[in-house]
């Protein structure tokens, strides 16, 4: 049931001028049920009073939750003068060299290192079961379990009794332990130890003696060897841009012997839009980049690696966008 919200502060009329920053400092008073809001909570507020579209409001945040003068005032309409001169002078590529550069590594290093720390205590509480999450944490909870809800049902189909799995980036475990439970000899990796570590810690208390308990190990997606009768990949695509993606698509469907399942952030004009003015607000702990790809591009590559897909599925809540395709041996057709 969706939460009330009570806002103590004045009518917000955001406008641009002189009178924003008061404003601005008005509406960071507001609160809920006498609390105060989290940034989100009072971003949201302002979809509903000017009308910015929800998927808007992510964009502005930072990757913990934060929120400036600035993006209060883009989601203004007195903003928008702002945000296209800003939108054109931004350097989102040099900005994530110094992030690469100050965690000592490269892209890659940058991602392992965030999902060992920061955002491994970030991300166990959103794929966990616990109340300590805000309202878009949870909405990004419920989109990414429909997500491995569609994608049980695709193999659920059959039995999944001793039929080996792959799951590339499992993250806490959360379509693992249902596969296990289900039967299937699941090998699992993730690029963090963290993530890997508490994975293992959830099979073993979900997991009952005689279900199977999946091998977790902390690998990156290029470094997973062997073959199985299925490879999910569920949302690790956003961690790659296009030039390399297309290779992690060849090389996961090389694992593969009967079927893949791949999800990811679609590549759509008005996605690219909001991610693009997100990039204007990266907050001094938004270390990795989110890359958004093209259907048509995705299927290509499994194309060109001789799978054809066979499903679409589609989730979209207020925070959360992911397709997932089923593909399978374009000779099985």
């Amino acid at each position: 049931m969706a939460a009330a919200c009570n806002c103590n502060a004045a009518p917000l009329t955001l406008q641009a001028g002189a009178g924003c920053r008061q404003q601005v400092a008005s509406f960071k008073q507001s609160s809920i049920f006498g609390l105060p809001c989290s940034p989100r909570t009072r971003i949201a507020l302002v979809n509903q009073r000017i009308g910015t579209p929800a998927a808007m409001t992510s964009a502005l945040m930072d990757a913990n939750g934060g929120l400036s003068d600035v993006s209060l005032a883009v989601a203004s309409g007195g903003g928008i003068a702002l945000l296209a001169a800003a939108l054109s002078l931004a350097d989102p590529e040099k900005r994530r060299q110094q992030q690469a550069a100050e965690t000592g590594g490269d892209e890659k290093a940058v991602v392992r290192n965030y999902f060992n720390t920061s955002g491994f205590e970030r991300w166990k509480r959103i794929y966990g079961e616990q109340d300590d999450v805000n309202s878009v944490q949870l909405d990004i909870r419920q989109g990414h379990a429909q997500t491995v809800e569609k994608t049980l049902e695709i193999l659920n189909q059959s039995s999944l009794k001793n039929v080996t799995i792959c799951d590339a980036g499992c993250g806490t475990g959360s379509l693992s332990i249902p596969l296990a439970m289900a039967g299937a000899q699941v090998y699992a990796s993730d690029i963090s130890s963290a993530m890997v570590d508490e994975a293992a810690k959830r099979a073993s208390q979900a997991l009952k003696e005689n279900q199977p308990e999946p091998k977790f190990e902390a690998r990156d997606l290029e470094s997973i060897t062997g073959r199985y009768d299925t490879v999910c990949c569920l949302d690790v695509l956003i961690h790659y841009p296009q030039e390399k993606a297309g290779a992690m698509v060849t090389h996961l469907a090389s694992l593969a012997e009967k079927r893949l399942i791949l999800s990811f952030a679609p590549k759509t004009l008005w996605y690219s839009v909001l991610k693009r003015i997100g990039e204007l607000f990266p907050g001094p702990s938004k270390a990795t980049r989110a890359y958004l790809h093209a259907e048509e591009d995705v299927e290509r590559a499994l194309n060109a690696a001789g799978w054809v897909v066979k499903k679409r599925e589609m989730t979209a809540t207020k925070f959360y966008f992911s397709r997932l395709l089923e593909a399978v041996p374009a000779r099985s057709q």
